[in-house]
C-alpha cells in the first residue's frame, strides 16, 4: 500500500468500529489501514465475524465512520451516494416487476429517455445469459437466474464503486463459477469501477481479485495484502483446472490458517 491516499479510489486510515448491545461492546474493527487505487477489484477474506462486512457497511455509507477516516474518490462516504452500488447476498428484486423491469427501475435514476435505457437492459441482460427471460417475473427465475439480473441491475448503473457482499455465496458450485465468469465479463467489458468484494470462497476470492484482503478474527485487522498475479481477462472455469491456480487458492488458505 501506498502512503499517499489515491484521490480516486478509496482510502481508509486509523478506521476502528464498535458495536455497543447495552451495557456490552464488542469490537469489530481495529485500526484498519487500507487503499485501493481506481479501477482494482479487491476482496475481503477471514474468518466469520471478523469484520468484513462491518467494513463494506461503512465503505458503502451504511454504518457511520466512528474513528479514523474513510474517502471514496476523496468524499466520505454516504448511503445513496449516486457513484457506489451495493449488491446483496439475496438479489432484493421487486418481485412485481419483470426481469427486464427491474434493471430498467434501477437505470431510470440514471437516464431519463426510456428508449436509450430499453436498448442498454437489452444489452445487458443479454451479457447475462437472460435476454429469452427478460419479461419473467423473480418467482419464475431461478435463484441463479434472479443474481444474474441482479448482476445486470448492478452494473446498469455504471458506478465508480461497487460493493459487493457475498453475492454468489448461496449457491451451487456450478452456477457459482457460471455466474463468477458473467462478473468477471461486465467488469472487464462494461465497468471501470472499483469493486470491493465480500467472500468466504477463497477460490472465488483468487478468480475475481487483483488483490485479497486477508482479516484477523475479531477485532478485525488488516493481516496481509496479496496481489494476485493472474493476466486479464479471466476466465473463471478455466482457471480452476490450472495447477498455478490451485496452488494460489492454497497459498491463501495457508495465510488464512495463519490469521486465525
Amino acid at each position: 500500500m501506498g502512503s499517499e491516499p489515491t484521490p480516486e479510489g478509496i482510502h481508509v486510515r486509523g478506521l476502528s468500529h464498535e458495536y455497543v448491545r447495552g451495557d456490552e461492546s464488542v469490537e469489530a474493527l481495529r485500526d484498519v489501514a487500507l487503499e485501493i487505487p481506481a479501477g482494482q477489484f479487491v476482496s475481503l477474506v477471514g474468518a466469520s465475524g471478523c469484520g468484513k462486512t462491518t467494513l463494506l457497511d461503512i465503505l458503502s455509507g451504511l454504518l457511520d465512520v466512528q474513528t479514523g477516516a474513510v474517502r471514496l474518490a476523496g468524499r466520505p462516504p454516504r448511503a445513496g451516494r449516486r457513484d457506489t452500488a451495493r449488491m446483496f447476498a439475496r438479489d432484493a428484486l421487486l418481485p412485481w416487476k419483470s426481469a427486464f423491469a427491474n434493471v430498467d427501475f434501477a437505470l431510470a435514476t440514471r437516464i431519463g429517455d426510456a428508449a436509450e435505457r430499453a436498448s442498454q437492459v437489452e444489452r445487458l441482460l443479454e451479457s447475462v445469459g437472460l435476454g429469452e427471460f427478460k419479461q419473467a417475473l423473480p418467482s419464475e427465475l431461478s435463484q441463479g437466474m434472479r443474481q444474474r439480473v441482479a448482476l445486470a441491475r448492478t452494473f446498469s448503473l455504471r458506478s465508480r464503486f461497487i460493493m459487493l457482499d457475498e453475492p454468489f455465496g448461496a449457491l451451487d458450485a456450478l452456477t457459482k463459477i457460471n455466474l463468477q465468469d458473467r462478473l468477471v465479463e461486465l467488469w472487464e467489458q462494461v465497468s471501470a469501477s472499483t469493486v470491493v468484494l465480500v467472500t468466504h470462497d477463497l477460490a472465488e476470492a483468487a478468480a475475481l481479485s487483483d488483490r485479497v484482503i486477508v482479516m484477523s478474527p475479531r477485532p478485525g485487522r488488516i493481516v496481509a495484502d496479496i496481489a494476485i498475479g493472474l493476466p486479464r481477462p479471466r476466465n473463471v472455469r478455466a482457471l480452476h483446472a490450472t495447477d498455478g491456480f490451485q496452488k494460489l487458492v492454497a497459498g491463501l488458505w495457508e495465510t488464512l490458517d495463519s490469521a486465525s
